[in-house]
């Protein structure tokens, strides 16, 4: 064949790729899961995306949350085990540490038991609609899944949260073995009261209607939820981060700008004493990472 022929096949080829990809979509590709311990899910070419370095911090840096922090490494040990264990709904005030305990827990466990092959995989909430298509990927795989899905809610003609509950429940086939979910989100229900009064008001079975939307909350074995902290868990929180990065300052000095900051900010939380020690630092002249 000459050297033109094989062009124009080529050409040809190429033609074909693109007409098919844009009828069904990028063929995904074989994944590779000993890449990284954490990956992305890209809905949109049915890709796991390796993430070489988890942005996290350590376990023991998390403060305030003693309880929950105990039920979920207890639950994700089980589950890097092989033993039954619960979906996790992780709920509550804002920047109190809940993806932050997730991350850790996942970490946490995986040192503790490295033969478990527990990866981390993290779905963006726009892409809840592809769950099934996600499941079918790691289903029956050689490793152990957390699924997680951070500031997970859902708003009015928002319909996904149905392939969420079926992702749940597992359908014909089953929640796979190998899979559990963990979910972050400000929302105790996942959907506004409003969303589910109007259900209330305007459909012919109003407790059906409300129990439909209610009833996904209720497939999330444990609800950890996640409080406004007080003033001695604040200073506590910024205390833990200023040992770990041995940044020098009078512990007076140190309350005093700490309940200064917080004041400015409205709030206390872990999100609000982690602001603060990275000021402190980058005043000091330290990098935190």
């Amino acid at each position: 064949m000459s050297e033109d022929a094989i062009n124009t096949l080529n050409r040809k080829l190429d033609q074909i790729a693109s007409i098919l990809e844009a009828r069904f979509g990028r063929v995904a590709e074989p994944v590779d899961f000993q890449a990284a311990d954490a990956f992305v899910w890209q809905a949109e070419t049915g890709n796991l995306q390796p993430v070489p370095r988890v942005n996290r911090v350590e376990m023991e840096m998390l403060k305030g949350i003693d309880r929950v922090r105990d039920i979920l490494v207890e639950n994700t040990q089980r589950f890097a085990k092989g033993f039954a264990a619960n979906n996790a709904l992780l709920w509550g005030a804002r920047g109190m540490g809940k993806s932050s305990l997730v991350k850790a827990a996942h970490a946490h466990v995986l040192a503790e038991i490295p033969q478990s092959n527990l990866k981390l995989v993290e779905i963006h909430r726009e892409d809840i609609d592809s769950l099934p298509l996600l499941l079918s990927e790691v289903r029956g795989k050689p490793v152990r899944v957390i699924l997680f899905c951070d500031d997970l809610s859902f708003d009015h003609d928002d319909t996904s949260y149905k392939s969420l509950k079926a992702a749940l429940d597992g359908g014909v086939e089953g929640r796979p073995e190998n899979v559990i979910f963990y979910a972050t989100s400000n929302r105790r229900h996942l959907l506004p009261r409003d969303m589910m009064e109007n259900e209330r008001s305007t459909a012919i079975n109003p407790s059906e209607a409300v129990e439909e939307k209610v009833s996904l909350s209720d497939r999330f074995g444990l609800w950890l939820g996640f409080h406004k902290c007080d003033q001695d868990d604040y200073l506590d929180m910024v205390q833990g981060y200023v040992d770990h990065y041995g940044i020098k300052i009078d512990t007076d000095q140190l309350r005093s700008q700490a309940l200064e900051w917080a004041t400015t900010r409205g709030s206390r939380s872990g999100r609000v004493a982690w602001q603060f020690v990275q000021d402190l630092a980058g005043q000091g002249g330290i990098s935190v990472k």
